[in-house]
């Protein structure tokens, strides 16, 4: 017997819009190899990571120009052509959003991102404001995979764990909202999705 979905939670970044950081820094440093040093060594997923999780972005450039004071300026790229990265909707995924919200579902969002660059996104991309609301886990302190942000979510929508499916492009997100007592499916892309929410019983 299938459980009967009442609460759908999208994950946002490569679920809703694209993001990229290669994108400006293609441009910024034009060689492969020294790229992929510089993400690998120096503004690194882990270090990103901390912004989502509430750093300030003048703390966590002061920390890595204090190591690699040769790369200030490329370190301080990062903010400055955040935009660049996250260059495009996920047209097919936005539908299905969309769809789901006009079909009277509760949709709210769950997602790791700074606080300042999620307001920008919101005016980048309008659709953000269409769910009921949204957890940014920089303006919590908060970042999944951690339990608790997937319980503070709960708790502060009204969710029910066991009437939720949530939404996310990463396998650890995904396990982490099922160990929350969520039900969870892993994006890849738009197709599959329907699937799922499909064999979720949840009609598009």
């Amino acid at each position: 017997m299938t459980i009967e979905i009442r609460h759908i939670v999208f994950d946002i970044g490569r679920v809703l819009i694209h993001y990229d950081p290669h994108i400006p820094y293609s441009r910024l440093i034009p060689d492969d190899a020294e790229r992929n040093w510089f993400f690998a060594n120096v503004c690194t997923h882990d270090w990103n990571l901390e912004q989502d999780r509430g750093r300030s972005w003048d703390d966590a450039e002061a920390q890595l120009i204090e190591q690699y004071p040769d790369h200030e300026e490329r370190i301080r790229a990062f903010r400055r052509h955040w935009q660049e990265m996250v260059s495009h909707a996920y047209v097919e995924s936005v539908a299905i959003m969309e769809t789901l919200v006009g079909d009277g579902r509760d949709v709210t969002m769950l997602t790791n991102f700074a606080a300042d660059t999620f307001r920008e996104a919101r005016k980048l991309y309008p659709f953000l404001d269409l769910p009921r609301g949204v957890t940014v886990s920089g303006e919590i302190g908060l970042i999944k995979p951690d339990l608790a942000i997937y319980e503070k979510h709960a708790r502060d929508f009204g969710l029910e764990p066991a009437h939720t499916l949530f939404i996310d492009d990463a396998e650890k997100n995904v396990e982490g909202a099922r160990a929350a007592g969520w039900n969870a499916v892993l994006f890849t892309d738009a197709e599959k999705l329907k699937s799922d929410l499909a064999a979720h019983g949840v009609a598009l």
